[in-house]
């Protein structure tokens, strides 16, 4: 049985507390490492959005801006504009598909490419430095934990 907690009742107990718990401590543990990558990106006038579609890109290839979007989990606004300004900054170009003209593709430029080339590996390193309080062990352990916790969170979200 679910119980709620109302403005009168004590602490969490059991479950719930330790549900509270896990949330918090990855809410700030998220804030203490994408902050500082954040900050990183600023050096190259990229957001974190702009970064994950360049990395994207670089490691996928050409791709419909409609998997683009899923694969930085952004909405299909947020790519519109995230990919306008990429083609502002000469970054990046879109490509209509020559099978189904409904589709366009997004690509880098040799531009972007240059800069995601640069800006990649400085941004891998720094993330491996945030996250150097963890064995490389302890690091997959985490990530399957969190993938079993956002599957299961999904499945929960889809049912209702």
């Amino acid at each position: 049985m679910l119980r709620i907690l109302s403005v009168n009742d004590d602490a969490p107990t059991g479950d719930q507390a330790a549900a509270l718990r896990l949330m918090t401590t990855c809410s700030r543990a998220l804030r203490a490492v994408s902050e500082p990558l954040r900050r990183q990106l600023r050096q190259w006038e990229l957001s974190s959005t702009e970064f994950g579609v360049l990395e994207v890109l670089l490691h996928k290839g050409p791709l419909p801006l409609g998997e683009l979007a899923q694969r930085i989990l952004i909405t299909g606004a947020s790519t519109t504009y995230t990919v306008k300004q990429l083609e502002g900054r000469g970054l990046m170009r879109r490509r209509p598909c020559v099978e189904d003209h409904r589709v366009v593709y997004g690509e880098l430029t040799e531009a972007g490419r240059a800069l995601i080339a640069e800006v990649f590996p400085a941004h891998a390193a720094e993330m491996r430095r945030l996250m150097g309080g963890l064995s490389t062990e302890e690091k997959r352990v985490a990530a399957d934990l969190m993938k079993r916790l956002g599957v299961a969170a999904a499945a929960l979200g889809d049912a209702e």
